[in-house]
């Protein structure tokens, strides 16, 4: 071999190495992409009926709900750099800005199971209450999860994603289907029902803050006995005859059409069992309910544990007027909708059509 191929040789080894090498480099820096900021919708939800059942092996309580997404939000902005390190932005001083933010406990995971590095971003413009019931931190914290997703071009099994989110929190993986959803377990085993159709909503958020362990521990205290078990099979039994007669097609209403699905909710008798100890500690939460029944609320209830309430109205125009006549009243009220399964994912990313 002559001088001049084995330097053409050598050329050749001294570029690959040059590209292990950067390669490397990359590797090493974790995340590469020029930084990338994904802004998302995080959504509230309420409940339609609760039932608490006894404690279990775990702490957690058995409990029964039906979630339904609604169109009120907070606005979750994602960003990713070369670096390391979470960093949580809120203007929001109730809102903790530590290891204890369900938004960073939940990046930490997926960046762990992503295998990825990187310095990441979240900024939290919060209009929902904080501690109000409408699952704030835990839609946050699922926004967070998809929008960091986006930044990093990289995406979890949907079944590691359920896992990460039920990990964090009980309420978290609802945020993972929308629109109308069944919750047992301690609340994180979740499933798609067939969706009521997007629904005029109240909500009113009286300037009280409910703990839920609190409110749990209340429950211990004063309604906990062995008869629990049968709540879990009464709503169940209340669950079920509701949903089977909005699916089966009957009853039917007097010219032959489908039933409003606010009166079979009504009919069915689903509630809240936190109500019965929430209400007697916190008598303006109950004034809250009957406000909104006396606006022509065709059910009204509390969500989870509270302090917000919200009303189910026949009509847009109904609920519109109600938020109005509350607020004149001196309650902070705000009208929305119902979000069904296509509408929450429709809207979730912001800038493309949907509920703003």
């Amino acid at each position: 071999m002559g001088d001049v191929e084995i330097t053409e040789v050598w050329g050749r080894v001294e570029r690959i190495f040059a590209k292990v090498i950067k390669f490397e480099k990359l590797m090493a820096s974790g995340y590469n992409q020029p930084p990338m900021t994904v802004t998302v919708r995080s959504f509230a939800k309420v409940n339609l009926g609760l039932s608490i059942g006894g404690l279990r092996a775990d702490g957690f309580h058995e409990l029964r709900t039906a979630y339904q997404t609604i169109g009120l939000h907070d606005v979750i902005r994602v960003s990713v750099e070369r670096g390391s390190g979470i960093e949580i932005r809120c203007s929001d001083d109730r809102v903790p800005k530590d290891e204890s933010n369900t938004c960073h406990r939940i990046t930490e995971k997926v960046m762990s199971a992503l295998r990825v590095t990187g310095r990441v971003a979240i900024e939290i413009e919060k209009r929902l209450p904080v501690q109000g019931g409408l699952g704030g931190a835990s839609s946050n914290a699922v926004a967070a999860m998809l929008g960091l997703e986006k930044a990093l071009k990289k995406t979890l099994p949907a079944a590691d994603r359920l896992r990460v989110a039920a990990e964090v929190g009980s309420d978290l993986p609802l945020f993972l289907v929308g629109g109308t959803v069944l919750g047992v377990g301690r609340g994180e085993q979740v499933y798609p029902l067939e969706d009521l159709p997007a629904t005029a909503c109240v909500v009113v958020t009286p300037e009280v803050g409910v703990s839920t362990p609190k409110a749990f521990a209340a429950w211990d205290r004063k309604l906990t006995v062995p008869g629990a078990s049968d709540r879990m099979i009464g709503l169940g039994r209340e669950l079920s005859a509701w949903l089977s007669e909005k699916y089966s097609g009957a009853p039917r209403g007097p010219r032959g059409r489908a039933e409003n699905p606010l009166l079979e909710l009504v009919r069915a008798g689903i509630k809240n069992d936190f109500e019965e100890v929430v209400f007697p500690e916190y008598p303006e939460l109950r004034e809250g309910k009957l406000a909104l029944e006396r606006a022509g609320a065709r059910y009204a209830s509390l969500s989870g544990s509270g302090s917000t309430l919200y009303g189910l109205f026949a009509s847009k125009d109904a609920g519109g007027r109600a938020a109005a006549r509350l607020r004149k009243q001196g309650w902070a009220a705000e009208a929305t909708v119902t979000l069904t399964r296509w509408q929450y994912w429709g809207a979730f990313r912001l800038g493309r059509a949907g509920t703003e």
